[in-house]
């Protein structure tokens, strides 16, 4: 890799690992998002893994009800698994980049657009959570399969279980987590995860903890909503140039 490839790469995780200690996610989306401008997908995601694992288990242990809450997800972590390494097997890593360069586009848009909508999904029920889980699951590993992007659908169905706020951060760690391995196993399986693709994801992990702390320190200083309304404004153009690219 050249300077300013390097430079790029530090400068990405340093405003994904901002943006996650704002927000408390977006590390992945940012990440994969941008780098995926200079790279393919895959090696993108691959970059990824470290990173995202390390800040994702920082996460979950900052909360106090892991156990209810695996008792409660596991089902749907369960889809996340299946989805990712049945459905989506290969879908990343395959021959045809500019497809997963159009998907990774069109879910950026999705996700930026939902954002900025005023509309909120229906409080999901004890009841409904025993299906729904598993097909948010499910769809949430395809799209990451084929994508390196595991928020959707997985935050909106979390965000409508009516979790508590450290109860939703702690779920959206968990839900991250598994993704990443997820992820890390498929890539793996098709050669974009190798000990030099290792090495580069853990060197990755100092800027994005950087950016982490800084944004942990700004979030107490901003009004959220506004750092919101840019994030998922960014999302839209960016999804949109990958779109127009791939």
């Amino acid at each position: 890799m050249d300077a300013t490839l390097i430079a790029a790469i530090a400068a990405t995780f340093t405003l994904a690992g901002f943006v996650k200690g704002v927000t408390g996610l977006g590390l992945p989306t940012i990440g994969v998002g941008l780098l995926s401008l200079v790279m393919p997908p895959a090696g993108a995601a691959a970059m990824m893994v470290v990173p995202s694992l390390v800040t994702n288990i920082w996460q979950i242990v900052g909360g106090s009800a892991l156990m209810p809450l695996l008792r409660r997800l596991w089902p749907m972590m369960a889809g996340v698994c299946a989805g990712t390494l049945a459905l989506g097997a290969g879908t990343l890593t395959g021959s045809s980049a500019a497809s997963a360069t159009m998907a990774l586009g069109a879910a950026l848009l999705l996700y930026g657009a939902l954002g900025l909508s005023p509309l909120k999904l229906p409080r999901v029920s004890p009841t409904g959570e025993l299906w729904l889980g598993p097909l948010m699951g499910i769809a949430t590993g395809f799209v990451t399969a084929a994508t390196g992007v595991f928020v959707l659908p997985a935050v909106p169905y979390l965000q409508a279980l009516n979790l508590g706020r450290d109860d939703l951060v702690q779920a959206l760690g968990l839900s991250f987590t598994v993704s990443t391995l997820s992820l890390a196993a498929i890539l793996a399986s098709g050669g974009a995860f190798g000990a030099a693709s290792a090495s580069t994801s853990l060197l990755a992990l100092f800027p994005a903890l950087a950016g982490m702390l800084v944004g942990g320190w700004v979030r107490r200083k901003i009004q959220p909503e506004l750092f919101r309304r840019i994030f998922f404004l960014g999302l839209l153009l960016l999804g949109g140039n990958l779109m127009l690219r791939g």
